[in-house]
Order: C-alpha cells, then sequence, then structure tokens
C-alpha cells in the first residue's frame, strides 16, 4: 500500500505542467546586461577613438550565458534571443532613448562622449571600453 501510494505521488509529480521560463528580454538582469554589452558595441563601432576591451567583452558575454542558462534556458533559446533582430533593434531603441535623455546625439561625437564619459564614470559599459588615442 505504501508503495502504491509513494509511486502515485511521484506519478503526479511527473504529470504535473512544467513551468515555461519567460522570454529573456524579460528578465532583467539579462536584458540590462545584453543592453549594456550592445551600447559598449555601438559606442566602439561609431566612435574612432574608443575600441572594446574584446577579451573582458568575451568573459562577460560567455558569463552571462551561463546565468542564463543556470536560469534554465537552452542553448538555443539563447543563441535565439542573442541572434533576434527583433531584439537588436529593442535594444538600440532603448540605447537611442537613454542617449537622447541624457543630452547626447546619435552622431559620431555624441557616441565619443558617451564612451569617454562612461569610462571615467567607470560603469560596466565603460569597463568594456577604452580610449584607443
Amino acid at each position: 500500500m505504501r508503495a502504491t501510494m509513494m509511486m502515485a505521488v511521484l506519478m503526479m509529480g511527473l504529470a504535473a505542467p512544467v513551468a515555461a521560463n519567460p522570454p529573456l528580454r524579460e528578465v532583467k538582469q539579462i536584458d540590462d546586461a545584453l543592453y549594456t554589452v550592445g551600447l559598449a558595441n555601438e559606442i566602439r563601432r561609431k566612435c574612432p577613438d574608443i575600441s572594446a576591451r574584446f577579451f573582458k567583452a568575451v568573459r562577460f558575454l560567455r558569463a552571462l550565458e551561463d546565468k542564463a542558462r543556470g536560469l534554465g534556458y537552452s542553448e538555443a533559446e539563447i543563441r535565439a534571443h542573442l541572434e533576434s533582430d527583433a531584439e537588436k533593434k529593442r535594444l538600440r531603441a532603448r540605447a537611442a532613448d537613454e542617449m537622447k535623455a541624457a543630452g547626447y546625439k546619435q552622431d559620431t561625437d555624441g557616441y565619443c562622449a558617451l564612451g569617454r564619459a562612461e569610462i571615467a564614470q567607470k560603469t560596466e559599459i565603460g569597463a568594456l571600453l577604452r580610449v584607443s588615442r
């Protein structure tokens, strides 16, 4: 009887629906970290005087992927999110809004000024960048 009861409890547990993870864009710590990397990359690409701390950025991204896996996301889910054009567009729009709100134009001078400010303030974004000239 006890074995049958135990088996019934186990079977009920296995039959229970598995809670799906929310989309990665809704996981604030992941989304904010991807924003950090994305904005640092935009600064690096649009400001000729600033370059990336490439190995630091790679370590940052790998740690982020590890965190997402630790939260239960699969490699396929992570990869799909990282490669999503819609997500890239959304994060670029967020960067544009935040740059505008902070008084930076989205031109070479604006990206350079923002990059220098991030480096000087030793922010997460600044830690991924360095002045190259």
